[in-house]
């Protein structure tokens, strides 16, 4: 096997070519699990032994190869960096929606698709469940899957006028309240424009992918993942101008925490964080680089939305015919 093999990231139908491993060359598939409960460990255990049979390469980060019972020929990889994925045509992801976004960091940054398996409640990054091991092994052994791209945002944190951090989100940036018995005084901005201020909990500056998180439990709407667009979600807001609003996926929004208000806190897709000082500005736009999910059927988002929130739809008849 070479370090250049990368099969299957263009999905099922995408034919054999440079980077793509064919007949006769191995195929590898990475696997990132939340190894702290058992049933996480008995999914992670049989994720593998179903890939080894069929003769695929498996390379598990050694800390979790710790809690897993793995046979000798598991690669183990000591740092879960973009390089540890070269030659991997996929990455399964075993967890709940933490294990999942931890498993996002990693496929961005290397390239590679991610298979999210929902170990978890929601899981709507996942694409299946943990009753569906079996059918998501022979999916990725006869490479039965398409690869769809989901946008990001990058972030900028300004102080006194220069970028002091940066960073991205799959679901959001979330500018939050440090001290539980004081608001936060913001203003926010859109496309170089004042737009309202107030005191607050906090902002979400969330994707498409994110609105069904942190957004959605703000009170701001569910965007379908295909609607290329930027949302702003203000939490608990003292204002009568406090609505989620819409925006183009080429705004730049932006958050300016005050000079008269405690410092605030930046969180991304609630992983990483950065304090906010009183006059820290936050902007957030477009993401350069997507996350890519592979999929293994057609579900429309519809559909997985009335199965992860199980939504009441009993009645429906259907349009008439």
């Amino acid at each position: 096997m070479t370090e250049e093999d990368t099969a299957g990231r263009g999905g099922a139908e995408e034919p054999a070519g440079p980077g793509v491993p064919g007949a006769g060359e191995e195929r590898t598939v990475f696997l990132l699990a939340h190894t702290g409960r058992p049933a996480a460990i008995r999914s992670a255990e049989l994720v593998v032994q179903g890939l080894l049979r069929s003769g695929l390469g498996v390379r598990v980060l050694r800390a979790e190869a710790a809690d897993l019972p793995l046979p000798p020929e598991v690669r183990l990889i000591d740092e879960a960096t973009p390089a540890a994925l070269d030659g991997c045509e996929l990455l399964i992801v075993l967890g709940g929606d933490g294990t999942l976004l931890r498993g996002a960091e990693f496929a961005r940054a290397s390239g590679v698709p991610m298979l999210g398996v929902n170990l978890g409640r929601v899981g709507f990054l996942a694409e299946a469940e943990r009753d569906d091991l079996d059918r998501v092994v022979d999916r990725v052994v006869s490479r039965s899957y398409e690869v769809e791209e989901r946008m990001t945002i990058d972030v900028a944190v300004h102080n006194n006028g220069t970028v002091v951090h940066t960073d991205w989100a799959l679901n959001e940036a979330a500018v939050q309240k440090v001290s539980p018995e004081r608001i936060l005084e913001v203003v926010l901005e859109i496309d170089g424009r004042p737009v309202t201020g107030f005191g607050c909990d906090g902002i979400v500056c969330a994707t498409p992918t994110g609105s069904t998180a942190y957004a959605f439990s703000a009170g701001g709407p569910v965007v379908w993942p295909e609607v290329e667009a930027l949302l702003m979600v203000p939490i608990s807001a003292h204002a009568l101008f406090a609505k989620p609003l819409v925006t183009s996926p080429e705004s730049v929004l932006a958050v300016e925490v005050q000079h008269n208000t405690p410092h605030g806190v930046l969180w991304c897709d609630g992983r990483r964080t950065v304090e906010l000082p009183p006059g820290a500005r936050v902007e957030v736009r477009r993401g350069a680089v997507p996350v890519r999910l592979a999929r293994l059927h057609h579900a429309s988002f519809t559909d997985r939305l009335v199965a992860k929130f199980a939504l009441p739809v009993s009645g429906w008849r259907g349009a008439p015919r």
